[in-house]
Formats: C-alpha cells, structure tokens, sequence
C-alpha cells in the first residue's frame, strides 16, 4: 500500500500554485506562511506538539436555534484519530459541519489550527480536506481527469504518479478512463474518497467513508486512516462500522443526549449495540 500524500509524504505542494498564497482575510494574512510550509511539510512542529488541530470546548450545535445533541468538548492533535459514534440522528454529522464552518455554533467554541473555521479561508482550505457524503463531480471529465484536477488545484507535484498510486490503490485504475456517470454507487463513492486523499492536507474531515463500500475496501480505508495518523495528520470523523472504529481510531465521541469520550473498546461496544 502507498503512503498517502500527506505533510509527510514524497506528493507535496508547489507553493506557487497552492491557494492559501491567495489570502482573502486577515486570518490568511496572518498565516500565510505557516500554512505554505505546513503543507509542504516544513512545519514539523505540529505533528510533534499537542497544538490542538480542531478544538471544541462546550460546543452545542442544532439548527433554528435548537440543539441536536448535548454540548461536545474535545481536541484533536495530530496523530490522532477521533470518532464520533451515536446513532442516527443524534448530531454526529452536524458536529462535523459545524467544525467545518458550514453552520454557526449554538453555544460554545471551535476552532480549527487556532482559529474560527471558514470554509472561505484560502488558509483552512488548503489544511482542511473534507469528505461530508455530498458527491458531486463534473459531469464530462473522467475519474483519473478529476483527480488531476483536484492535484493541480492544491500545487501537487508528482501528479501523474500520485493519482497512478491511489487509482491502484482504491481498484480504480481501470475505471481511469470512465466518465462519473458510467460509475456504479461503489465506484462513484472510491472516487470521492480519492479525491480528498490525493491532496496535500494537516486534516482530514469524513462523514461516514464506510458508506456503500464492500468490506474488502473497508479495510483498505481502515489502513489508510491509520497512515493517516502515523504520517502526522489528524482525522476527524463519522463512523458506523465498528471495524473501522476499533482498527483506526485513537479516541472516540459518542454523541447524543449525554454526549462524552469514550474508550475505543467502550466506543465499538456501543456501534454493535446500536446495530442490533
């Protein structure tokens, strides 16, 4: 299996293509350059430090001004891999989008690399890849086409190769000339996982990757979020498949009415239980 282009992988940015040299606030301002040698992988210190990557202190989220769940508190640090488990409807995904930028916070903090998430950010962009379920690919480019698209829109160089790698890792290679439409459900989800591992990134963001993927596959994802952690990157995700859970996870979060940590033991317990 193929190390994933993370900060320390060989499939780095070109600084003069990557966006966050585009700053559009004053947070891009700021950080320009940290998150420019972050993703080129000249920012060692925070797969080392316990700088928190995504932090939620007393975090309530819901929509019309209503709650979904009990307020979250956590920190993710590089290396880890945190879980959140609950069933369906209890707030797991909302948490997601929240720390995302994607809706506003009830009550309580989050912060992404230090910082109010926005999806606008160039900054958290460039450090943030995200998988939240909602595939959407253009229509006339083919599966190998997308990613190459995806590579030169982060400065990924190596291109060729590091979409060859993961095209043959995700056993879509001879899929490579499809268009999106000839896919079926399977494939379709393969390619929007490769299109957010194929780009340089300090964290990543998925909202139940499991989905309509054969078990075979599920494991290889499981072993890919554990390169994940090992190479110095953070995840933060959604899981119903306690495989994934007890093979991937460092940390896990149940959500719901008394939302806490857990154990990853006490964590895979309660997606069985909540299968059954």
């Amino acid at each position: 299996m193929t190390p994933m282009p993370t900060t320390a992988s060989q499939h780095r940015p070109d600084p003069a293509k990557t966006p966050e040299n585009r700053p559009e606030t004053a947070d891009d301002v700021a950080n320009t350059t940290m998150v420019r040698e972050a993703a080129a992988g000249g920012v060692h210190g925070l797969e080392t430090s316990h700088e928190p990557l995504v932090s939620c202190h007393d975090l309530s989220v819901g929509y019309g001004g209503e709650p979904v769940c009990a307020p979250a508190t956590f920190d993710l640090i590089a290396g880890q891999v945190l879980a959140l488990v609950g069933v369906n409807g209890a707030g797991k995904s909302t948490i997601l989008r929240t720390c995302c930028g994607l809706l506003q916070p009830l009550k309580g903090q989050v912060r992404v690399l230090g910082h109010v998430p926005d999806p606008r950010s160039g900054t958290q962009r460039a450090v943030l890849a995200t998988d939240l379920g909602q595939e959407s690919f253009f229509p006339t480019l083919t599966v190998a086409e997308h990613l190459q698209l995806v590579c030169f829109g982060h400065g990924v160089v190596d291109a060729d190769e590091a979409v060859a790698e993961l095209l043959e890792d995700l056993d879509l290679t001879r899929l490579a000339g499809h268009l999106p439409e000839e896919l079926s459900s399977g494939q379709r989800r393969r390619l929007a996982l490769a299109s957010v591992l194929v780009r340089p990134r300090r964290v990543l963001v998925l909202d139940e990757p499991e989905q309509r993927l054969d078990r075979v596959t599920r494991l290889l994802l499981a072993d890919r979020l554990v390169e994940e952690r090992e190479s110095g990157g953070g995840v933060l995700m959604v899981s119903h498949d306690p495989e994934i859970v007890e093979e991937a996870a460092t940390h896990v979060l149940l959500v719901g009415r008394d939302t806490r940590m857990l154990s990853v033991d006490e964590g895979v317990r309660a997606i069985e239980e909540g299968l059954q």
